[in-house]
Order: C-alpha cells, then structure tokens, then sequence
C-alpha cells in the first residue's frame, strides 16, 4: 500500500488523516468502499451503490476539476472519509470547500474520525484562502448536528433573521 502523506495537525487516538490520492488503487478502493458503506447506512439511503455507480465513481472523481478528498487512517485500515468539492463564493470573491460526503465505519462512529476528517478540511481550506466550508445534513441526523455545531458550523446569516436557507434539487 502507498503510505498517503499526513496533514500537518490531524492526529489523535491513533488515527491520522491524509488526503487521498485516488490515482492509488488501493486509496481509491478505499475511498469506495467507505461511501458504500455511507450509502447502506440509513441516512445515506439504506442501499448499497449499485454497481453502474461504483464502477464510475472514482473516474467520475479523478475526472471532476475541484475533487477533494480526506481519508482518516487506523494505521493501514482507511475508516473515515470526507468527499469535497471545491466552489467560488460570489460574495466573498474567495474559493470555498463543500463537504459532500462524510463517512465514517461504524465501528470508529463516536471515538472522534468525524471531527478529525471536519479538521483536515478546514485546515486544508484556511490554508487555501478558503472563506468558508459548506456542509448538508439531514435534520433528523441528531448525532451529525451535534458533532456539526460543535465544529462550529451553523445555517447561514444571510441578513435576514428568522429565515432559514433551504437547500433544493432538481433530478435529471
């Protein structure tokens, strides 16, 4: 296995957590098959990806321009990781980090990967001018709001108190 490079300051309980180099066969397996473990879990949907998608994941993010990915290490056993996207914020005329996926196996839930991995991206994205990190989380998902607030991350103030920003899809 390739031994992925540390991110400076993202360390603890044993665990380490280094951005992926999805060129690596067996980072990119990883990276795989955490977010299939994501999808089977019921707030990724309850199912496993199907098999047209896992086979153009990792292309499909080797590909995209802005992919950005952290995966959080038990010595050579990958147990967590965040999937970003680079964006722009108009407003700010500064790039920005959006966390698309957050996964961690269910055997590490609780013992601290999460945070290490919301660390790593914030690091990495102060350390890139970054003006800010994006997020979306279930509002039922009590257990990620919890571990989101006390990273810090809130709905946006956009000026106008009491209004909230909903977040809309368009399936094609």
């Amino acid at each position: 296995m390739t031994a992925p490079p540390d991110v400076p300051g993202v360390r603890g309980n044993g665990v380490r957590v280094a951005r992926a180099d999805l060129a690596d066969p067996v980072q990119a397996e990883a990276v795989l098959a955490l977010i299939d473990t994501y999808a089977r879990d019921l707030m990724g949907g309850g199912e496993p990806l199907p098999p047209a998608v896992r086979d153009r994941l990792i292309p499909g993010l080797r590909a995209h321009p802005t992919t950005l990915v952290f995966l959080a290490w038990d010595g050579t056993e990958a147990i967590g990781a965040a999937v970003c996207f680079l964006g722009y914020s108009t407003f700010a005329a500064r790039p920005l980090v959006n966390i698309h996926d957050l996964s961690v196996v269910p055997a590490w839930r609780g013992r601290g990967v999460g945070r290490l991995l919301l660390r790593a991206v914030a690091d990495w994205a102060r350390a890139h001018d970054c003006c800010k990190v994006t997020l979306e989380v279930l509002d039922h998902n009590r257990r990620a709001r919890a571990l989101y607030d006390s990273e810090g991350f809130r709905p946006p103030d956009m000026g106008h108190p009491g209004e909230q920003m909903l977040f809309l899809t368009k399936a094609l």
